[in-house]
């Protein structure tokens, strides 16, 4: 065999091979699968496994038969009562009919787009009836009820089975909650001036009170220690005076150390006095004693006797 035959049939097998390879393909499991021909769909193809279709002529189009989520972006909606909210859904569908949904939406992202205007829509034409208040309560799930089966219904005809539509987040815009949170700031603030001016006007009520009670009980101590001062110093006096009856010169000396304590006390260290002062009369006398006295007595008696 010659180089060109050889060439020739190598040339020929890879025609056989590439030929063989356009003519199968392989759907996934869940997955569906349409074979277009010259633009016309001629099979529908839902069992997973190799198939064979037309090659050069026939166009094999694939779709998940899973669950597909669709989350178009928040938009604003007006409700009822003319607020504004910025509304987040979420949808969950498959494709039921393949041949059905290849014919009016081609592609997933076309049918994304589609129900995505669904939804909008209906939920645009459910909230404008209610106000913002029937989102709190109950009347929520029945207008998610009523918008999920708007877009079922409509979807069916398109080949597609909608499984869920839920609301995920409904919010005020941030402009209308910025200007709740500043109201609801400024009635906070104003509700903190007014207990901090009632409470600065308890605590003066609680110091003037204190004040007063104190006013009352100083001067009530004082006229107490003005009384038990005159009793002492009643008694003190008496004490002084029963003291100088008994030894009037002795009590002199006392009283001399008294004021000998309280002037050297706080004195200067040095105290230049003359030695004839009165001050020292005690240092460089003493106290008188009795035999002292006895003998001026005695003396004063022999004078009188030798007269």
């Amino acid at each position: 065999m010659t180089m060109r035959w050889r060439l020739a049939l190598l040339a020929l097998a890879g025609v056989f091979v590439w030929l063989l390879s356009s003519a199968l393909f392989t759907v996934q499991e869940g997955g569906e699968a349409i074979v277009i021909r010259f633009g016309r769909p001629v099979a529908v193809v839902t069992r997973p496994g190799l198939h064979v279709k037309a090659p050069l002529i026939d166009v094999v189009v694939v779709y998940d038969a899973r669950l597909l989520p669709l989350e178009p972006p928040a938009e604003q909606i007006i409700l009822g009562d003319q607020k504004r909210i910025e509304v987040d859904t979420y949808t969950r569908f498959r494709i039921a009919d393949p041949l059905l949904f290849y014919q009016s939406l081609r592609s997933v992202d076309q049918a994304r787009l589609q129900l995505g205007q669904l939804v909008g829509s209906s939920l645009r034409r459910e909230l404008g009836r209610v106000p913002l208040s029937s989102l709190l309560t109950e009347e929520r799930s029945r207008i998610v009820d009523r918008v999920e089966d708007f877009v079922r219904r409509e979807a069916q005809p398109l080949g597609v089975d909608i499984v869920e539509s839920h609301i995920h987040r409904a919010d005020l815009p941030f402009e209308t909650s910025q200007a709740i949170y500043d109201r609801m700031k400024s009635e906070r603030v104003r509700e903190a001036k007014e207990l901090r001016a009632q409470g600065f006007e308890k605590a003066q009520e609680i110091k003037s009170r204190a004040d007063r009670d104190r006013t009352v009980l100083l001067s009530e101590a004082e006229r107490n220690s003005r009384a038990v001062r005159g009793e002492a110093d009643a008694q003190a006096i008496e004490l002084y005076a029963g003291a100088y009856g008994r030894d009037p010169d002795f009590y002199r000396f006392y009283r001399s150390l008294q004021s000998y304590r309280s002037a050297l006390a706080d004195a200067a260290p040095t105290l230049v006095l003359s030695p004839s002062a009165e001050f020292l009369k005690s240092f460089s006398a003493g106290p008188r004693s009795a035999r002292q006295d006895a003998q001026k007595d005695a003396g004063s008696g022999a004078a009188e006797a030798v007269k």
